[in-house]
């Protein structure tokens, strides 16, 4: 079942991140797919502020990963920049996705086979100047 959330200002955004959070409780895996510019950056944010991280998630484009701290381990990777797969695997992915932390992935349509099976998919729509349309699929 396909899940959707309108938020028409960024200011939605920090509620949308605690509802789905809730609602996908118990998941740590979220992986995120959309245009560039669609709000995955910004979502991430309010999902990792919800989780207790101090410091900002900012995208990890050319890292590859950030690790924040929070009340856990909260991994971000970004991964724009791989070719497929197997590039995914030689960074360590599959270490991430096993870690039992929540990971938050970024182009993860570049890695739709390395996925666990429960892992929440989200997918971010740009429908305005601040508007975004949020499905979510997975919890």
């Amino acid at each position: 079942m396909v899940k959707e959330i309108q938020v028409s200002t960024n200011e939605e955004i920090p509620s949308a991140a605690r509802r789905i959070l809730a609602e996908c409780s118990g998941r740590k895996v979220f992986a995120f797919s959309g245009e560039l510019g669609s709000g995955k950056t910004t979502f991430i944010q309010a999902m990792c502020q919800e989780l207790g991280v101090k410091e900002k998630a900012v995208s990890p484009s050319f890292a590859l990963v950030n690790e924040y701290h929070g009340e856990e381990p909260v991994y971000h990777l970004d991964l724009y920049r791989l070719n497929n797969a197997e590039e995914a695997v030689a960074i360590g992915i599959e270490e991430y996705l096993a870690s039992g932390h929540y990971c938050f992935i970024e182009w993860a349509e570049r890695i739709t086979e390395l996925l666990p099976a429960d892992a929440v998919m989200i997918h971010t729509e740009v429908t305005g100047e601040n508007s975004r349309n949020i499905k979510i699929r997975g919890c």
